[in-house]
């Protein structure tokens, strides 16, 4: 049996890996598992939406589902409005993070959180073998509309945070919303909390032609000096649905979203006592930040596979304080268990204003670290395999966790290796106490996979 689903949905370049044909074939497949009911579809402004939304609908259709479109909206949205607006299961059309040729497609189960694994293998096993439940002509819905998902989600989001805290402070805040449904959601938030925003990329743009779509110091650095010369008190900055959202400080510094994970970590546990001192992070998150800062305040670290997917699910299972990724994914299991890029935002303005302090003194607690991130081509049909024996072997000295790629930590560095589940790309990540020793570590790891590639596919 084929595979689709990847570390969060089913991506592809738009009319080449995502067709009109699969894209109904896989709401087909979901509506048939499900068995049927209503379906809240949204997507956020990528090429092609349109055009997958409406095969969507017509797939949901033709197996007896009830289609509703909530039109843009962030993924957190959707996923909010779903169990609110008792819908049966959802589907954003999305490809997150990826570059304008891509989009995608995410099914959203009745809680608001993405299917578990095993329900994306049956739904991939359906499809494959095209057992479709089709329904005859005068059981096929129509179309219909949903007004109230984006208020929905905005008023949830308001009523998670104390309101009257944050409005004293009168915080200013830098918004850099990819030029995606984030600038929909996240300043509205911003203002009912009594928040003066200043919104940079905000318009909505599929070819997202001022920044790319992914949130990271680099892409952020333009909005970083706005920070300063507006004397801003944050920055937030999200990807193109919106589930992350990176922070930058009143000094202009933007971090990873381990760092600040880490703060509003400890922030929950503080606020929130009756909650299970545990967090649930991904593999790919500092090791040094999380488990060096959380640890000694009592709060377990337990390391998972990368994807929401498997984050979420956990925190549902066992509960905890958070959940999070390095990538500017945040979940608050007060609010809902699944990313939330402007859940995260009103959640660091209420700890901004619970402890008095600026961002950039929180920041400044943290252990100071170096991170670097990259990336190389990895060839069809490569076997990761080898690579992770020939990796360990060159760091033998070192100790090797295997949960999701390989993570080599070492006392002064520590480096992650692992495929891309929505690219064809060996993700590269390192992390040092120095930044000459990042540097050193991250160039030859780079040049380790790069030759060990060539010898293997010359």
């Amino acid at each position: 049996m084929g595979k689709l689903f990847g570390t969060d949905g089913v991506r592809g370049i738009v009319n080449e890996g995502l067709t009109p044909e699969l894209a109904m074939k896989i709401a087909q497949a979901a509506c048939t598992w499900l068995g049927g009911g209503k379906v809240l579809i949204g997507k956020d402004v990528r090429y092609g939406g349109d055009m997958i939304v409406s095969a969507v609908s017509a797939g949901l259709a033709s197996c007896g589902c009830k289609p509703y479109y909530a039109g843009l909206i962030p993924t957190p949205g959707l996923q909010y409005a779903v169990p609110r607006l008792n819908y049966d299961m959802g589907i954003m059309v999305t490809a997150s993070h990826n570059p304008p040729p891509y989009n995608g497609i995410k099914v959203i189960g009745a809680n608001g959180v993405e299917v578990p694994r095993n329900a994306e293998r049956v739904i991939e096993d359906i499809l494959f073998n095209e057992r479709f439940r089709k329904v005859p002509y005068n059981l096929v819905s129509d179309l219909r509309v949903e007004n109230e998902a984006l208020e929905v989600y905005v008023e949830g989001v308001v009523s998670s945070v104390d309101v009257d805290l944050i409005k004293k402070k009168e915080f200013k805040v830098v918004v850099d919303g990819a030029n995606s449904v984030g600038s929909l959601a996240t300043p509205k938030v911003l203002r009912s909390l009594g928040t003066k925003v200043l919104c940079l990329n905000c318009n909505l743009d599929p070819s997202f032609s001022w920044r790319e779509p992914e949130p990271t110091p680099t892409s952020l650095g333009y909005a970083a000096k706005i920070i300063r010369e507006v004397g801003a008190d944050l920055l937030v900055g999200h990807d193109a649905d919106a589930d992350r959202a990176i922070i930058g400080d009143d000094a202009g510094r933007v971090h990873w979203g381990d760092r600040s994970a880490t703060l509003l970590t400890e922030y929950v546990s503080q606020r929130y006592p009756q909650l299970p001192k545990r967090t649930f992070t991904a593999v790919s998150s500092s090791h040094f930040v999380v488990e060096g800062y959380l640890g000694p305040k009592g709060i377990e670290v337990r390391w998972l596979p990368v994807g929401s997917v498997n984050i979420s699910h956990t925190l549902i299972r066992e509960g905890g304080l958070s959940g999070f990724e390095e990538n500017g994914g945040y979940m608050h299991p007060l609010h809902q268990p699944v990313r939330d890029g402007a859940m995260k935002t009103a959640l660091f303005l209420e700890m901004l204003a619970y402890y008095g302090k600026k961002a950039s003194e929180l920041f400044d607690k943290l252990p100071k670290t170096y991170p670097i991130k990259g990336k190389v081509p990895r060839p069809p049909n490569f076997n990761m395999r080898n690579l992770y024996e020939h990796l360990k072997d060159k760091y033998s000295s070192c100790k090797f966790d295997e949960v999701d790629g390989l993570k080599v930590v070492c006392e002064d560095f520590w480096f992650l290796v692992r495929p891309s589940g929505t690219e064809p790309v060996i993700r590269i990540m390192v992390e040092a106490l120095n930044p000459k020793l990042a540097r050193e570590v991250y160039d030859t790891l780079k040049k380790t996979i790069e030759l060990f590639i060539a010898s293997i596919t010359s």
